[in-house]
Formats: C-alpha cells, sequence, structure tokens
C-alpha cells in the first residue's frame, strides 16, 4: 500500500543530491508509489494539540541541477501521515531539540524516523559514551588543566565541539603544538558546554570508516581518507570516499551497537570507526549511502525503506524501544 510521507529535512534548494542521504530516501519513496510532503523546521506549529507543518508535495528526479519539484502549497496535520523523516542536518542545538519535542507528539499513530525521543537523547558525542571500552581515550570538559593532564598522558590529542557536524571546528594538538592553551580559551569563550577531547589515532591517515546499520544490522560501509593536508576525514571538508571492507573488530563493534540501535527505534544510523576504535555514532542525519550504492554496494535506501514498511505495516509507530 502506498504511503503518506513527510520529510522534515534542510532547504531541498541547497542539497548536494551527488551525496545526500536524503534525497536517496526521497527517490526510494517515490520509486515505490509513496506520497511525499516536504517541510523545513520553521514550518512547524503546534495548535490546539495538532501538529501543523506548512510545506510542498514533492517530487524528484536524480538530476543534478534540476532534481525537485514543489506543487500544492499546503498545511498539512502531521498525524495524517504514515511516517515522518526527521531529516535536517546538526548542529544539534534548542532547535533540534525543540523539534524532536515536536514530533514525540505524533505517537503512537505517525511512525517518526528516527524515534525524536531518542534522537533527542542520543546526541552523536554523548550517547557514543556508553561504549568507552570500544572508543579511544576520551575526555569530557571544560578545564583547561584536564586537556593539559589529558595531553601530557597522550601527547598527540584532538580537540571538538560537543554538539558539532561535518568535522567542522576539529583540531589536532601535537605534543609540541604551543596553542593548546589558546585553543581551550576559545572553545571556552565559543561553547557554552563542554567539549570532547581524545587521543588523536594515527590510523586516520588509512581512514575513517562511514559503517550503516539499518534497524540494528549492518547494511553497508565507506572509508573517508583525509586531504594529505587535513587531520579531518568527513566528505563535507575534502575527504575521499573509498570502498571498504569490514574487519572482525568492525563487526564486533556493530554487534555491541546494534541491540540498543534497534531497542531505541533508531533505524538509520551511521557509527564512525578509525582502526580498531569507535569515535561516534550518527542518529540526528547520517550520511553515505549514496556512496556506498556508487561502489557496488547495497542499496541502503531500499533497505530502510523496507523496515518502514514492515512496521508501519505491523503498527510499530514511534518510540520504538519494545522493537
Amino acid at each position: 500500500m502506498p504511503l503518506e510521507v513527510a520529510f522534515q529535512m534542510d532547504p531541498i534548494a541547497r542539497i548536494d543530491i551527488r551525496g545526500d542521504s536524503t534525497f536517496a530516501l526521497l527517490l526510494e519513496a517515490q520509486r515505490r508509489g509513496h506520497g511525499l510532503f516536504y517541510y523545513t523546521p520553521p514550518d512547524l506549529t503546534l495548535r490546539d494539540g495538532r501538529l501543523i507543518a506548512r510545506g510542498h508535495t514533492l517530487s524528484v528526479e536524480d538530476r543534478e541541477g534540476d532534481h525537485y519539484r514543489l506543487t500544492e502549497s499546503r498545511s498539512a496535520d502531521l498525524s495524517d501521515f504514515d511516517v515522518v523523516h526527521l531529516r535536517q542536518d546538526p548542529p544539534f542545538d534548542m532547535s533540534y531539540i525543540t523539534t524532536t519535542h515536536l514530533l514525540e507528539r505524533l505517537a503512537p499513530e505517525t511512525l517518526v524516523v528516527n524515534d525524536p525521543a531518542h534522537v533527542r537523547n542520543a546526541p552523536e558525542k554523548i550517547f557514543v559514551l556508553d561504549f568507552l571500552d570500544l572508543m579511544p581515550p576520551t575526555m569530557v570538559t571544560r578545564s583547561l588543566d584536564d586537556v593539559k593532564a589529558f595531553r601530557a598522558e597522550y601527547k598527540d590529542i584532538i580537540l571538538k565541539p560537543l554538539y558539532g557536524n561535518g568535522g567542522a571546528a576539529i583540531f589536532r594538538i601535537a605534543p609540541e603544538d604551543t596553542n593548546l592553551a589558546s585553543l581551550v580559551e576559545l572553545f571556552q569563550t565559543v561553547f557554552r558546554e563542554p567539549f570532547m577531547v581524545q587521543e588523536y589515532r594515527p590510523e586516520v591517515r588509512g581512514g575513517d570508516k562511514r559503517i550503516i546499520l539499518v534497524d540494528g544490522e549492518i547494511a553497508g560501509a565507506i572509508n573517508r581518507v583525509p586531504a594529505a593536508d587535513e587531520t579531518r576525514s568527513n566528505m563535507h571538508v575534502g575527504g575521499r570516499p573509498e570502498p571498504a571492507t569490514l574487519t572482525e573488530r568492525d563487526r564486533e563493534i556493530c554487534a555491541r551497537l546494534g541491540p540498543e540501535l534497534k531497542r531505541r527505534g533508531l533505524i538509520f544510523t551511521g557509527i564512525d570507526v578509525i582502526g580498531d576504535y569507535l569515535t561516534e555514532i550518527n542518529v540526528t542525519s547520517p550520511t553515505g549511502i549514496r556512496e556506498i550504492k556508487r561502489f557496488g554496494g547495497s542499496d541502503i535506501a531500499v533497505m530502510i525503506w523496507d523496515v518502514i514498511e514492515d512496521k508501519v505495516a505491523a503498527g510499530t509507530r514511534s518510540h520504538a524501544g519494545a522493537a
């Protein structure tokens, strides 16, 4: 049966369809005959207990520069939809958190992907701390003294914002670098919250592996290799995608995470692995599925929609913790 599907996402005119996972999900939904409704987060209104979105009927085409058509501008009650996709990119700020509170009100009639309550409680660099034994040495702090002590122990370190995305404001501080105090002072000024400090793992020169899990199961992987003059491997900042082969350690990490992801109703997630170490669990707006397909891997958009359709048919909606 065709479904009525709403996508809460960033402005569709600005997305790069070559690597945009949301666009892959839109293409597959359209291929299956599902109705598409598009809106952006500022278009949400809660009135008299009804969550209303002002948006458009949407059609898409896999053609750069001419990838979408908007018709029928309308206000829609989101509880009338079978599925709502929560797909805007971070930053994971109060605006983002507020949308999760609003979308949470659609349960249990409408399936929200990923489950908004668990998205709110699983920011990328916080949820991962539940698995410290899989991670490189890691600290969350605002203290310059603590950062100095951490570097004294591990020599080469990484500083990054706790709620950043796309590789923004990630710094490597090598043992001989004299900018540590100034950089920590900058972080203390710019960010109200603590920040994350990790041991630098030299294996990143060979790539930072993005592994996609669908409903807790491995679906595919891509390796992201940093440019020669970069520490960061994110494709937003010039990381080069390459095919990836999963190791036994990768599978061990996924086996640990999978049941918890499924329990939380996190259908579409992407984890980051450097060498033998888990570094992040991405639940807000994971990317990578178009690159995986381009290199001959699985069509993960198909896998995600198969899971969604099964859950809708079974009556499993938002708050899928019992799934």
